[in-house]
């Protein structure tokens, strides 16, 4: 079992930087891919970004080049480093662990989720 505990959201500029971290608990983090999903008013909850054990990264097009996914084995944690921030990247955001549904370049879903954390892009 892993639990999974998000912080760093809040309000920001267009334009401006937010930092989100997920802190997890249990002995096998390490063995876990790991990634952001976000659900924003009205709509399905999306694939953001991931990062599995051999630190390969994956994002969805609309946040390349503005999102940065990392994460520390020793501490347990995993980041997002969000740029650039757009309106439309305002919704709930979802860490996850134990991802699942590999496609090319994003996952469909995970085993155990974060209870979320809001970003809310202002114009």
């Amino acid at each position: 079992q892993v639990q999974l505990v998000e912080s760093g959201g809040g309000l920001v500029q267009a334009g401006g930087s937010l930092r989100l971290s997920c802190a997890a608990s249990g002995r096998t983090f390490s063995s876990y891919s790991m990634g952001w999903f976000r659900q924003a008013p009205g709509k399905e909850r999306e694939f953001v970004t991931a990062i599995n054990r051999m630190r390969n990264t994956y994002y969805a097009d609309s946040v390349k080049g503005r999102f940065t996914i990392s994460r520390d084995n020793a501490k347990n944690t995993v980041w997002l480093q969000m740029n650039s921030l757009k309106p439309e990247d305002t919704a709930v955001y979802y860490c996850a662990a134990d991802l699942y549904g590999r496609r090319s370049d994003y996952y469909t879903g995970a085993n155990y989720w974060g209870q979320g954390t809001q970003v809310t892009v202002s114009s």
